[in-house]
């Protein structure tokens, strides 16, 4: 890969990995759809070919109903950001690494691990707080609009990373300046 296919191929990633700290399936559907279409030049190849497959989108495309869905109901919300903590990371991490799919498997998987696991994280951790105090303050009633709000916002990143890599930076500060 040369130095312009790594710098996209990063600002992908972390697109991905960020968004994966607000909604878990949403980024990954709509990676699969891009690796099944082939739009935003992406082609998804060893060990991540599979999300490309008509059985991957479909799974995925069921997982981010059932999680927008679910999101909006305070209770439920506050379950799944528990769930989220040990899982968001992980699928963050490999969001990450299919993005760098070009890419030795071993690095792809360590800055999956490092940058991808991190920034998923991060990103939820600014999440959970943001809802434990909105529900602190609103009884739940704000959490349906930062629910939809949070999905437009990793819908958007995730399409930003897949169609216009280089403005991935600013998109993200935008995001943290929101979240702030």
């Amino acid at each position: 890969m040369d130095a312009l296919h790594w710098v996209l191929a990063l600002f992908l990633g972390i697109s991905l990995a960020a968004s994966t700290g607000l909604n878990t399936f949403l980024p990954l559907a709509l990676l699969s759809a891009a690796a099944k279409w082939h739009l935003g030049g992406i082609q998804l190849t060893g060990p991540f070919a599979w999300l490309g497959s008509d059985a991957a989108l479909i799974a995925l495309g069921i997982a981010t109903v059932v999680e927008i869905v679910a999101d909006k109901f305070p209770a439920v919300d506050h379950a799944l950001d528990a769930f989220g903590t040990f899982i968001r990371p992980l699928v963050g991490s490999a969001a990450f690494a299919a993005a760098l799919g070009h890419a030795d498997p071993v690095t792809a998987s360590i800055l999956g691990l490092i940058v991808g696991g991190a920034t998923t994280f991060g990103v939820h951790a600014a999440k959970s707080g943001t809802r434990v105090a909105s529900s602190a303050t609103t009884m739940g009633v704000a959490s349906p609009a930062l629910s939809i709000a949070e999905d437009v916002a990793a819908a958007g990143l995730t399409l930003t990373g897949l169609f216009l890599p280089l403005l991935v930076p600013v998109s993200v500060a935008l995001a943290v300046w929101g979240v702030v």
